[in-house]
């Protein structure tokens, strides 16, 4: 059983939960999650998009052993603490720095890259590697998830998703840390949280898990307050979407 501490959370936004997946179970999650990506994908391209040099989106597709992590693992009597009991999978990705991946990825919140209400979406990172400054750990700042869903300048709509755009917020830095990780452990944190990664400047990988968790009932604000579609990990919801979604992957 994972330390949470609520308290810790509400006030910050963030919860380093530690280890979270055994030796075994890392090395498994590896060699499946890396056969996906050089099956499906190329190496870094300095002239592609970054999301497309970086992302691989519903990776629990392809690898059991991130389908277990993702629908049964220990982040869902968490999620129950923070949502509530009733609780979807919206998000499953692999997000790497490959060596030489020389790009940034500016201060953003999640939300601001697919708003969800309620507000208290959850995302949760586990690090394959050692993640420090130099290859380009998460960086944070702590209790800015309760300044409330930042003003982009524009408006989010399901095409401007679909091009992969970028989103760079100008920001107080001065309070800033960083988040360090140990190959198989785990931070999660809040919907509104301000976060970025800087690039890798070493010549090993930088590899995380990103797993999205939401209230059952959540909507896409930019998409006209339609349902998210997940799988219902926990209690229920009020659309029959959503409780038919992915009931093929057990």
């Amino acid at each position: 059983m994972l330390l949470f501490d609520q308290e810790f959370y509400n006030k910050n936004g963030y919860a380093h939960l530690g280890k979270t997946l055994t030796r075994e179970q890392l090395k498994l999650m590896k060699q499946e999650c890396m056969k996906t990506w050089f099956d499906l994908k190329e190496g870094y391209d300095a002239n592609k998009n970054w999301l497309k040099n970086t992302l691989l989106q519903n990776i629990h597709h392809h690898s059991d052993a991130v389908r277990n992590f993702y629908f049964y693992g220990p982040f869902i009597e968490i999620m129950t603490k923070i949502i509530g009991y009733n609780i979807k999978g919206v998000q499953s990705q692999l997000s790497f720095k490959l060596k030489n991946n020389e790009k940034r990825v500016g201060w953003h919140q999640d939300n601001g890259y697919g708003e969800l209400d309620p507000y208290n979406t959850v995302t949760t990172i586990t690090s394959f590697d050692d993640s420090n400054i130099e290859n380009g750990c998460i960086w944070l700042i702590p209790g800015s998830h309760l300044w409330g869903q930042q003003e982009l300048g524009f408006r989010v709509t399901q095409k401007w998703k679909n091009e992969l755009n970028e989103i760079d917020l100008s920001v107080n830095e001065s309070d800033a840390i960083p988040i360090p990780l140990k190959a198989g452990e785990s931070i999660i944190f809040h919907c509104l949280m301000l976060h970025k990664s800087n690039p890798n400047r070493t010549k090993k990988y930088r590899r995380y898990l990103f797993l999205r968790y939401a209230d059952a009932d959540a909507v896409e604000v930019y998409n006209h307050r339609k349902p998210r579609l997940g799988k219902l990990l926990n209690g229920t919801t009020s659309y029959q979407e959503v409780n038919d979604f992915e009931k093929e992957l057990f």
